[in-house]
């Protein structure tokens, strides 16, 4: 053998050994760092054995310790949880924005509708427009709270309005005098309308008109804030201990082993991932219907289920009443006088001056009729964006992996415990049913708070009354279809309210912005979608910040 040959091979090999680096934990330290899992000051130097780790455990030395599986575990678990918030921001926006809107413009109607009622008593019942502002204002107050989901009954503040609107009708119009009417006398003619019924069939029109027409708005926007609620669970979903290890392996038992670069192979991630969103999946069926009943509903509300051809003509039936009731006037007399005997009126006040005062008080609006095309071409643009997140739960888990977590096709990955060319176990669907044979995560169920968001989808996707935001023991089972409340079939002499004399009281989640106008609170800007615990016969409220 040549020894010059011999050599050279020789002195090739020591200086290969002189330029081979020490092997150390400098990248897996530089990762830990940077990706703030937590303090690098006690991360080893150089590999380990990890007989202490519980997870990322391996046969060859480790640059973790029990300490940093622990740091890696709670970042596993925030990864992924920020990844499913950036997912859903965009559909959550969506839907908040459109709640803040809805709400702004339905505002914007009912002072426009309560404009109109105002601007009929200034300008045809000018000596009455004073005195029935209070009942005016506290008609569309309870208009407004009940759309906004409040428990009022839509039967009851529309005869206490045609209640309190009877005594100045008699005093004013029927049996008109110098001076106003004692307090006892008005009030025992405002005790008798319903029995003398004055007002004929007018009151029993305008709940009927009023009930078709504020039911399916106020569904649409309960509907909107379950949407809310739903997206707000699954962001914050619970994981199990084992989809928590199966993360943690997945994401970050790489760096243990110096492979920081690493990427999960795709089959292992969708079988990771699809089992931790098992529960998630099970949405899909509801949250498809969901989007689908918010289309039909929206749809429907036109004609009698139109608030805004209602609220703003409200202000002709009241006319109605009031000519119903003049023109009627002796008769009405005759029965007044049975019911409460000849009027006592106040000695020496007279309230025309004092009337005319106010009237130059007043400032009013021209008729407008704006709001009706905003809020129909609103709900059909924002009817048209949510139907792009028809398939948003069913298919996150893939999305998640195929847009984030997995390596690209062709490229080594990481299958759980090594760098491979490819995935070779069986690739699971989505949903519980097909986990059984998941070989990286255990499921036992469905998460308990994601089948109480199936419930509340599917109460709503029956056409029933949504139950409030939290509030899942609060459902209705017996309120009957919303189609049957504010069906066709019901004519306006039938009265129809949609809301009937056995209802449920409970804390309610309103919009503030009616009790700001009414001075009940103080107005606050408006963060995401601000709501408003509100008990209207406490006067009392809490605020909460979603």
């Amino acid at each position: 053998m040549d020894s010059g040959w011999l050599l050279s091979v020789v002195f090739a090999v020591v200086i290969g050994f002189s330029l081979e680096t020490a092997p150390n934990c400098d990248e897996v330290r530089k990762v830990f760092q940077l990706r703030q899992i937590g303090p690098v000051k006690s991360l080893p130097e150089i590999p380990r054995a990890g007989s202490d780790l519980q997870v990322c455990s391996s046969k060859s030395l480790t640059c973790c310790t029990k300490k940093m599986e622990e740091r890696y575990q709670v970042a596993a678990r925030n990864d992924i949880q920020h990844l499913l918030q950036t997912s859903s921001s965009s559909l959550k926006f969506l839907i908040s924005r459109n709640v803040a809107a809805f709400q702004e413009t339905f505002e914007t109607l009912i002072r426009q509708a309560e404009n109109y009622t105002n601007t009929l008593f200034h300008t045809t019942y000018r000596n009455m427009a004073a005195e029935a502002a209070a009942s005016v204002r506290e008609l569309f107050t309870d208009i407004g709270l009940f759309v906004l989901g409040s428990e009022v009954s839509i039967e009851e503040f529309i005869n206490r309005f045609f209640d309190s609107l009877f005594p100045l009708v008699y005093n004013h119009l029927i049996n008109p005098g110098l001076t106003d009417i004692a307090l006892d006398y008005a009030e025992c003619t405002r005790m008798a309308r319903r029995d003398l019924n004055p007002f004929g069939n007018i009151p029993k029109l305008a709940v009927g008109q009023i009930g078709r027409s504020l039911l399916p708005s106020r569904v649409f926007l309960q509907a909107l804030n379950l949407g809310i609620e739903v997206i707000n669970t699954t962001d914050h979903l619970q994981y199990t201990k084992e989809c928590n290890r199966a993360l943690l392996k997945m994401q970050y038992c790489p760096h243990c082993q110096g492979l920081t670069q690493s990427k999960p192979c795709m089959g292992y991630c969708l079988n990771v991932v699809r089992g931790c969103l098992a529960s998630m999946a099970e949405i899909d069926t509801h949250w498809r219907e969901y989007i689908k009943s918010l289309e039909e509903l929206s749809d429907g509300m036109l004609g009698t289920h139109d608030i805004e051809q209602v609220l703003l003509n409200l202000h002709s039936l009241v006319n109605d009443a009031v000519m119903y009731a003049q023109i009627n006037g002796p008769k009405l007399s005759v029965q007044v006088n049975k019911a409460c005997g000849h009027p006592s009126r106040k000695p020496g006040h007279s309230s025309g001056g004092q009337l005319e005062d106010n009237k130059r008080d007043l400032t009013l609006k021209a008729p407008q009729r704006e709001s009706e095309e905003t809020l129909a071409s609103r709900r059909k643009e924002f009817i048209s964006s949510l139907r792009l997140y028809r398939t948003f739960y069913g298919g996150l888990a893939d999305q998640l992996c195929v847009s984030e977590l997995a390596a690209a096709d062709g490229l080594s990955c990481w299958n759980g415990a090594d760098v491979v060319k490819s995935y070779t176990l069986r690739v699971v669907g989505n949903g519980i049913k097909a986990q059984s044979g998941n070989p990286e995560v255990k499921v036992k169920g469905t998460d308990p708070m994601i089948n109480q968001i199936i419930d509340k989808l599917k109460h709503v996707n029956q056409g029933k009354s949504i139950p409030m935001y939290g509030s899942l023991d609060m459902i209705e089972t017996g309120s009957g279809d919303l189609l049957d409340q504010v069906s066709g079939d019901c004519d306006d002499e039938d009265g129809c309210a949609g809301s009937g004399s056995g209802e449920v009281k409970k804390e309610t989640k309103i919009s503030k912005f009616i009790l700001i106008e009414r001075g009940v609170i103080p107005d606050i800007p408006m963060l995401h979608v601000p709501s408003l615990f509100y008990s209207k016969d406490t006067g009392t409220n809490t605020e909460t910040w979603e």
